[in-house]
């Protein structure tokens, strides 16, 4: 029946099924992270400037969502395949350096978030979003 995948923040979850291997991930666009250590600390050196006052937070958090997604569709850990991924800014397409796989992506933001789609196959892939604020 196809495959899910899922994510969740603060105050949003996000759920894609779709008839391939897929993984989403979603954060809010206003989190509070110190961005700049994240990127040194664990992303590969082709994927940011040697001058880490060039990073913003948007393109380290975009970074981030895509790289969990990549992980969720291979079905990896996060501590063990988050180097391996190598996200090219404004592409849409993302790269497993060890097991030489590309993925496509698709970024959305929507409203208070950015959300990440990763998938292998290419094609006109359509999304709907379905959103609600709290429920009470």
């Amino acid at each position: 029946m196809g495959y899910l995948s899922f994510s969740h923040c603060r105050d949003a979850i996000i759920l894609v099924w779709h008839q391939k291997k897929i993984g989403i991930d979603i954060e809010r666009i206003d989190r509070d992270f110190n961005y700049e250590k994240l990127a040194k600390k664990y992303f590969l050196e082709s994927n940011r400037s040697d001058n880490t006052r060039s990073l913003t937070k948007n393109s380290v958090l975009n970074q981030w969502c895509a790289i969990e997604a990549a992980i969720k569709w291979d079905h990896g850990k996060l501590a063990k395949d988050i180097k391996e991924w190598q996200y090219f800014e404004g592409k849409p397409r993302i790269f497993h350096k060890k097991n030489k796989v590309y993925l496509n992506l698709t970024q959305i933001n929507f409203y208070k978030w950015t959300i990440s789609l990763a998938y292998k196959e290419r094609s006109n892939f359509r999304y709907n979003i379905l959103c609600c604020s709290k429920i009470i």
